[in-house]
């Protein structure tokens, strides 16, 4: 069976700043007779986002599809290509979404697809940035390559968290992206809300034609995760001046939530992300700007834990901290 012209959606932006609610509230608010798609790429060599999406996969008509290991268009593509067309088959989607990593390089990922055998699959629309505009003011992100390279490639600038802002921050992004040479529209958005007519607009990379990467990063393919005899592993990455640590704990082991949340709440770290078995049920955890965000979850395979951050010395002594906590059940 041939697919043709998939509208499909970039959903780019940095560490932080709230791709993963933008793209649960995309989902909630899908068309109930579509079937949409989701490539989820992330900095970390142990997948999160799978598992936070987890309750609006295939029941809902959404399927999912993880690269993790850092940026997924490294090595020409490959890791993606193959994930991409293995999402295509499996999913027949009515609409893709692409979420790079917040320390990919967007414009590569679009390269990707402008690759001459996705010309007729993929119809590129809308590119989307996130922002948290109060970050402006910070010289790690407008010195940071990848923040600048996510503003320029998009379509649509959405202003994030916009909550949170003083009065003035939203015009300091416009601004901001003037000087960077895209006048691209700019809106505010609250709790990763996004109306889904944002989604169809023409992109201004539809009619581009690709070009050779220029990047390199510490580039993993990851294979499934075996878990040895101890239960658990740990897998590290490093990157664009960060360093993730990550690690998968096998469903035997449960974790006391109370020492758990209290453990999470004291780590230093730019992003983490968690989905955790506990004695009180099974919870994902998501800490951004020093708040950590607690969600219930129905159920999970096992429980893992990503951690982002300019060093590790913040998490050298997790790894010993959790088990401390956890309670391993064994046949």
């Amino acid at each position: 069976m041939m697919y043709t012209q998939i509208p499909t959606n970039v959903i780019t932006g940095f560490l932080g700043v709230g791709k993963t609610t933008v793209i649960q509230y995309l989902l909630k608010h899908k068309p109930v007779n579509e079937r949409w798609a989701v490539l989820v790429n992330e900095f970390g060599e142990i997948g999160i986002d799978a598992g936070l999406l987890a309750n609006e996969q295939q029941a809902t008509g959404v399927f999912m599809k993880e690269v993790p290991g850092g940026c997924m268009c490294c090595a020409a593509g490959i890791p993606m290509q193959v994930a991409l067309s293995q999402l295509i088959r499996q999913a027949k989607p009515d609409r893709i979404l692409i979420e790079p990593t917040g320390l990919g390089h967007p414009l590569e990922v679009i390269r990707v697809l402008q690759q001459p055998h996705y010309r007729e699959v993929l119809d590129l629309r809308t590119v989307i940035t996130l922002v948290d505009a109060r970050k402006l003011v910070d010289p790690r992100y407008t010195e940071h390559d990848t923040f600048n390279q996510q503003l320029q490639v998009a379509d649509l600038v959405v202003a994030h968290k916009e909550d949170l802002y003083r009065s003035d921050e939203v015009q300091q992004l416009t601004d901001y992206l003037s000087s960077l040479g895209n006048k691209a529209s700019v809106i505010s958005s609250i709790n990763g809300a996004l109306d889904l007519q944002w989604l169809d607009g023409a992109s201004k990379h539809h009619a581009d034609q690709p070009s050779a990467s220029s990047h390199h990063h510490h580039d993993t393919y990851p294979a499934d995760d075996v878990l040895p005899e101890s239960g658990y592993l740990r897998k590290d990455n490093q990157g664009e001046g960060y360093y993730s640590s990550g690690w998968v704990f096998s469903p035997e082991f449960e974790f006391r939530y109370a020492d758990l949340e209290s453990l999470l709440m004291g780590i230093e770290s730019e992003r983490l992300k968690a989905v955790f078995i506990t004695d009180e049920g099974v919870f994902a955890f998501n800490q951004a700007d020093d708040v950590l965000k607690v969600q219930a979850l129905d159920e999970v395979m096992d429980s893992r834990i990503e951690v982002i951050g300019r060093d590790t010395a913040a998490w050298a002594e997790l790894e010993p901290q959790l088990l401390a906590m956890a309670v391993r059940y064994t046949a």
